[in-house]
């Protein structure tokens, strides 16, 4: 099985571990077990632990930001564009984005790559706001305000019961519409 494996296996995982247990979890060892393969698979695609969480960085960015947006746009001409990003940012599980944040919250290379991913996320939503027809000034204020909730909402531990949840999403619906 280790030939079988992919870089992307091991990103995958490792994104998988990063959700359910945290940045600490992420070393070769731990992670080979869990894939059931040996260490040596593991650095067979990445030089070491260092160059994995890089590597992870980037996947993650990939599929939380550069997938989505492709996604949207994928579909824009099927649906509204804001309603679909803002039911399915507030309709999932915000386990990883919570744990990258934990991360960045003691690694500057996973800050980093937080940061970028917050000015690629928040000026995506501004130029969907725009094209959805609200001013320039406006649309940057209220991507703020709803980048501000999903960053809420996916470190948050109580969440809102899904009738409560729901009424919160309407009222971003309108806020976001002009």
């Amino acid at each position: 099985m280790t030939d079988q494996l992919s870089a992307r296996d091991w990103l995958d995982q490792g994104l998988k571990t990063l959700a359910k247990s945290g940045f600490t979890a992420l070393k070769a060892e731990p992670l080979a077990k869990r894939i059931g393969v040996s260490r040596g698979s593991f650095y067979w695609h990445f030089a070491d632990i260092g160059a994995f969480r890089a590597a992870l960085l980037k996947h993650w960015r990939e599929v939380a930001a550069e997938q989505v947006i492709a996604n949207l746009e994928a579909g824009a001409a099927l649906a509204d564009p804001v309603e679909v990003l803002l039911r399915q940012a507030f309709g999932g599980n915000p386990a990883l984005e919570k744990a990258v944040r934990s991360w960045a919250a003691h690694d500057p290379m996973a800050r980093s790559a937080v940061q970028a991913i917050d000015r690629r996320r928040l000026s995506y939503v501004e130029g969907m706001l725009r094209a959805a027809g609200l001013a320039s000034d406006v649309a940057r204020a209220r991507a703020q305000i709803l980048y501000w909730a999903f960053l809420g909402f996916a470190l948050t531990d109580q969440p809102l019961p899904r009738a409560r949840q729901q009424g919160v999403l309407d009222e971003m619906l309108r806020m976001a519409s002009p």
